[in-house]
């Protein structure tokens, strides 16, 4: 049985492993994984049947990709917007760290082709969301890197979120029948909240993610007192891509 929730640590090579193809979160279809690179590090990326994503969440680096070099900043994933390399299968990606990084990579199986693309703060701006909504409880902000209605050739979504102190997230309770991941952040170590997946609850730390299952519903919420980040990731399924939430019709009361 697939599990719903990890708490993974980086290894002795600066690699924390959220999701792979097998075991324990197999069921979301993708490979993700976060990477700690400490300055002058390099690494390549090359995948011959998957596209791949590569999200900055914080440091400098440059990226080197089909003869283009770009250098990208970010000092925090709370602070600035992100850029994120969006490349199809065979194509090579070597990462450079120039300080100390840490990077996000997503990748998922996906047979077309498509042009590379490097996205950057203007080109997905946070937006806010549900601001004077459900008393004022749910203040967040989205930025939405690509999905299906702007790159209908990739075969997943990827996204951030930023919850103001103390509000939910992902309200009101909704699901869809794609899986999709949560990659937690607070802009204090101590940070916490809760993640509802179905009819169960778990503690939100640091660098913790969720694994949920399609179909069920998956609202959080975010502790008073702190920044809450959430990277999300969706993966389309085959004839049927992910391109709205499905709301939990018990709670659709509370936009009137």
């Amino acid at each position: 049985m697939n599990k719903v929730f990890g708490y993974p640590q980086f290894n002795g090579k600066g690699e924390k492993i959220l999701t792979t193809y097998e075991g324990d979160y197999s069921n979301m279809l993708m490979d993700i994984r976060v990477y700690r690179l400490r300055t002058g590090e390099r690494r390549r990326f090359f995948f011959q049947e998957e596209e791949c994503a590569v999200l900055l969440q914080a440091g400098d680096i440059t990226l080197a990709y089909e003869g283009n070099e770009n250098r990208c900043r970010r000092k925090d994933v709370f602070s600035e917007g992100l850029w994120c390399l969006h490349v199809c299968f065979g194509v090579e990606v070597v990462v450079t760290a120039n300080m100390d990084s840490q990077i996000l990579v997503q990748r998922t199986h996906n047979a077309h082709t498509f042009a590379s693309k490097l996205y950057s703060p203007q080109d997905a701006p946070w937006q806010s969301v549900c601001k004077g909504m459900f008393d004022d409880t749910a203040n967040r902000r989205v930025s939405t890197v690509f999905d299906h209605s702007t790159a209908p050739y990739s075969n997943m979504v990827i996204g951030e979120v930023l919850n103001d102190s103390g509000n939910w997230s992902g309200y009101i309770p909704h699901h869809h029948p794609q899986p999709e991941v949560y990659y937690f952040k607070f802009n204090r170590p101590e940070g916490f909240g809760a993640s509802f997946v179905g009819d169960d609850v778990y503690k939100i730390t640091d660098g913790s993610f969720s694994a949920i299952p399609g179909g069920l519903t998956h609202p959080q919420a975010n502790a008073p007192g702190f920044l809450m980040y959430t990277c999300w990731m969706i993966r389309h399924l085959d004839g049927d891509p992910w391109v709205d939430r499905i709301d939990d019709e018990r709670y659709v009361w509370l936009y009137g």
